[in-house]
């Protein structure tokens, strides 16, 4: 593995195009650390006039950005070599000045909704510049009934970097502490089972290892159950403390408002899921027959079914196929993919002390970047194609939204990613004659409903059980959750499933359920594309139109009408049914195929 300075220059990011060097950082945070303070100024002053709220609104959005910028250069910086103390510390350093900063500027939602509607609509008439923010003041306004008095507001902005603690204890348990067994591979050598190596654990030829390396890391979980069980009680007792105190109805109300996302949309999702779950079954069933085995143990979900294409692309060949996939977008999309290609957006490759996995990330104002490991898999291509998508996503909403708007939420984050895979994976299933290959692509389409709409689902309505039992007072031992998380695991997967003990502590190990209610976001993000990318796929009019002004909106308006803009309607369960119905004519054409 090669160490950061080895890495090929055109292999790597240009972080520069965000800020020049880390001379220049210090620069900037010596600057921002001595404006923030700045924020007392306006303090008991944005009722006087409509130019008060205005320039308070104002340096608002600029320290916002100074802050940005500071904290993804640290954190990108860092993620590149996670050995450089140095860079670790100046994210430190951001964090703690992102956090002073909501402390500083926590007085501005309270005294805004302290002025009267009728002076506020006066102040809106002004000639100011201050009608820029009337999209940002409706969004505050809608939260009046949940907004306490200065004081106490301050004192709960002061109060969140002290209830981070199961959080924290969870992400050093897992990341930093837990050690999990060594199992045997198949020439009898040793192997350390990681967070990192246990999706490939899971998908190899050998059941004996699968097993090994399933029965291996849940052991460890299962030690650590009741540990495990007060960190995550504790973070659904800091999510119910902070939905009362904001006087919501509910934890999942509270969450779900952040993101301007209806209740509703939640219940639909798991209704029409479970409705559909006997597809799932069906799913599940052909799984077990086409692995030939007696039981299908949840140790065999990940092997794939048909046996890998034998294929390894280049950097070259993915970025040709992911142009080549995404070309029903048309022209323009196509030219800032390939300028992300060529102007080094993206760091392609492992090394040393690198962090693992992919994303897309950057600051308004500069172009956005995309992490990746690429080690040339089919699915390495598909990652190139959804990282992408994020990073085109903000492209266009950078372009034609103010900084004030341009940052979307996280409702509809995953759309454009998604929509990106599902083209792809339309064009190659189009595109090959190999029926190899077409059982392989089909394997894989599969898998993403179930590891995605399924399974994301079936974690949504694991956490609302959660939050629901908090609130109420019961407790949340590991034996009550356990319990429930294995009915779930029964409900979804059905009869032809051996539903292991092991996995009743799965629940233990996704880090999402650390940031509550963000999960079911990929089941509905992932409708909505598989919905936006038929409609793209088929031509119909305007449904490129529209997707392009979905990409443009930022946040803009509320995620539900921005994805009105695509003929996509979240709030009754259409989507969900016709991404649902789609995974059904996908497993009939796999089930009609022979793979022999």
């Amino acid at each position: 593995m090669k160490k950061r300075g080895e890495v090929d220059v055109k292999d790597t990011w240009k972080l520069e195009d965000m800020v020049p060097g880390d001379s220049q950082w210090e620069k900037l945070f010596e600057e921002a650390s001595l404006e923030v303070k700045q924020y007392a100024d306006f303090r008991g002053k944005l009722a006087e006039s409509p130019d008060s709220l205005y320039q308070c609104l104002k340096f608002d959005d600029e320290m916002s950005r100074k802050i940005e910028l500071l904290y993804v250069y640290a954190r990108m910086r860092s993620d590149q070599d996670t050995a450089q103390q140095g860079y670790q510390d100046m994210f430190a350093r951001a964090q703690s000045l992102s956090y002073k900063a909501s402390e500083y500027s926590s007085f501005i939602v309270p005294e805004i909704l302290s002025i009267p509607e009728e002076t506020l609509d006066d102040f809106m008439k002004a000639d100011n510049g201050i009608s820029h923010f009337r999209r940002a003041l409706e969004m505050i306004l809608d939260k009046r009934r949940h907004t306490l008095s200065g004081e106490m507001e301050e004192l709960l902005a002061q109060s969140y970097d002290a209830t981070q603690g199961a959080s924290q204890i969870f992400t050093m348990f897992n990341n930093a502490d837990v050690k999990f067994p060594v199992i045997t591979g198949e020439n009898g050598e040793g192997i350390q089972i990681t967070h990192g190596n246990y999706i490939s654990l899971m998908e190899n030829k050998d059941r004996r290892i699968r097993k090994d390396a399933f029965e291996g890391l849940y052991s460890v979980y299962a030690q650590y159950s009741n540990t495990l069980a007060a960190a995550f009680s504790s973070n659904v007792k800091q999510a119910v403390f902070y939905a009362k105190a904001k006087k919501y109805e509910s934890s999942r109300q509270y969450y779900l408002a952040e993101n301007e996302v209806p209740e509703l949309v939640y219940d639909n999702l798991v209704q029409a899921v479970r409705k559909n779950l006997p597809k799932l079954h069906r799913y599940t069933a052909l799984r077990k027959t086409r692995l030939g085995v007696d039981e299908l143990h949840m140790y065999d979900l990940y092997v794939p079914m048909v046996s890998e294409v034998d294929r390894h692309y280049t950097y070259e060949e993915a970025k040709a196929i992911v142009k080549e996939g995404l070309a029903p977008l048309g022209e323009e999309y196509l030219s800032v993919l390939q300028e992300g290609f060529d102007n080094r957006w993206i760091d392609v490759y492992e090394n040393e002390g690198k962090r693992s996995g992919a994303y897309s990330w950057g600051t308004y104002g500069s172009h956005p970047y995309v992490l990746l490991n690429f080690h040339g898999t089919l699915n390495d291509v598909f990652t190139l194609a959804h990282e992408m998508g994020h990073s085109i996503h903000s492209w266009y909403s950078d372009k034609n939204q103010p900084f004030t708007y341009a940052g979307y939420k996280i409702f509809v984050a995953e759309v454009a990613s998604t929509c990106n895979e599902a083209l792809l994976i339309r064009h190659l299933l189009g595109k090959t004659e190999d029926k190899k290959e077409k059982a392989y692509l089909l394997n894989h389409f599969l898998e993403s409903f179930r590891g995605t709409l399924f399974r994301q689902t079936m974690f949504a309505e694991f956490e609302n059980m959660a939050h629901k039992k908090g609130a109420a007072g019961e407790s949340l031992t590991a034996q009550n959750l356990c319990r429930e998380y294995h009915q779930l695991n029964a409900d979804y997967f059905g009869g032809e499933m051996t539903v292991d003990p092991q996995i009743d502590y799965e629940w233990e190990r996704i880090p999402h359920f650390y940031t509550p209610f963000y999960v079911y976001q990929y089941a509905t993000g992932f409708s909505a594309a598989v919905a936006i990318s038929s409609r793209i796929m088929k031509g119909e009019s305007g449904a490129l139109e529209g997707y392009k002004k979905f990409l443009s909106g930022g946040c803009s308006m509320t995620p539900i009408d921005l994805l009105k803009l695509c003929g996509v309607d979240m709030s009754t369960t259409k989507p969900v049914d016709e991404a649902l119905n789609f995974f059904g004519e996908l497993l009939e054409e796999f089930e009609e195929m022979d793979h022999n």
